[in-house]
């Protein structure tokens, strides 16, 4: 639905809630539990085959002499990425593993992230368009999706966990969740082992979530300035298209801050987190 479809709905009937609603709504199959977002899981694996694409692109094209204004971007990036990676995982083995890792996730959700800055209508609409149905449901951004989010942070916790055992042993890490953080003593073991699965819960859940929450917030600002602006610039004659466009404008300008942080601090969040895993108590 474009901003002038929006707007006529919006004579005909349609309030701006439902505009929004139908917006917030997934392109799904299945019911209940086993409900499967289609569009999310369509443009994360889209997204990540275009990041994989570009790096392999500039990897293969990586000069010594004067680089390209691409290569020295990526350079940095690999860059930046390792030196959080040395300071924070010390274990130069996991690193061969962890740094990539936490290199793929910063460009990955920086794409997805990044789908924010379309005009909410462009991607549905022309989905609406192929399909020839103007109910036809389309989220464009993976991120502001909770099962997406979470997922990446489950994924997380599961190397955590493999690094926990790795470093410390399968007999370690046990004896580690029940002798910390109180002390090694029968009392206290099942204090120990409800704050160490407290601790592990509270960290792959607020991983998640707060990536969530910002995009969430985000996607519904970018409906409300597509529905302000376009009802301003219309009242005072402007075409509604051009009025969403320049509405939207400035708050992408600032949002942009928010898409490479976020991203930031998920990649350092989960550095964080497996570094953790090679600590003792």
């Amino acid at each position: 639905m474009s901003a002038q479809a929006a707007s006529e709905a919006a004579v005909a009937g349609l309030s701006a809630g439902d505009y929004i609603n139908h917006h917030l709504h997934h392109w799904q199959v299945g019911s209940g539990f086993w409900t499967v977002n289609l569009d999310t899981i369509g443009y994360s694996l889209l997204l990540g085959i275009v990041g994989c694409f570009v790096m392999w692109r500039v990897a293969v094209r990586m000069s010594s002499g004067v680089p390209g204004r691409l290569q020295a971007a990526v350079e940095f990036l690999v860059e930046m990425v390792d030196t959080q990676a040395k300071g924070i995982v010390r274990n130069e083995e996991s690193r061969r593993f962890v740094a990539p890792l936490a290199l793929v996730l910063f460009v990955w959700i920086t794409l997805l992230n990044a789908m924010d800055l379309l005009p909410v209508d462009l991607l549905p609409s022309a989905w609406q368009a192929a399909r020839g149905d103007h109910g036809a449901y389309m989220r464009v951004v993976p991120t502001a999706d909770l099962s997406a989010t979470m997922a990446m942070s489950l994924t997380v916790l599961l190397i955590s966990l493999y690094y926990n055992v790795k470093i410390k042993g399968l007999g370690g890490w046990l004896h580690e969740l029940f002798t910390a953080p109180f002390g090694n003593h029968v009392l206290l073991y099942p204090f120990n082992f409800m704050m160490q699965l407290i601790e592990f819960v509270a960290k792959t859940v607020s991983h998640g979530m707060r990536l969530f929450g910002n995009m969430y917030a985000g996607e519904l600002v970018f409906l409300l300035i597509a529905l302000m602006g376009g009802a301003f610039f219309s009242a005072v004659g402007i075409p509604l298209t051009i009025g969403h466009i320049v509405a939207g404008t400035f708050w992408a300008i600032f949002h942009i801050l928010i898409i490479l942080l976020q991203a930031f601090v998920f990649m350092m969040l989960a550095l964080v987190y497996v570094g953790q895993a090679h600590d003792s108590h």
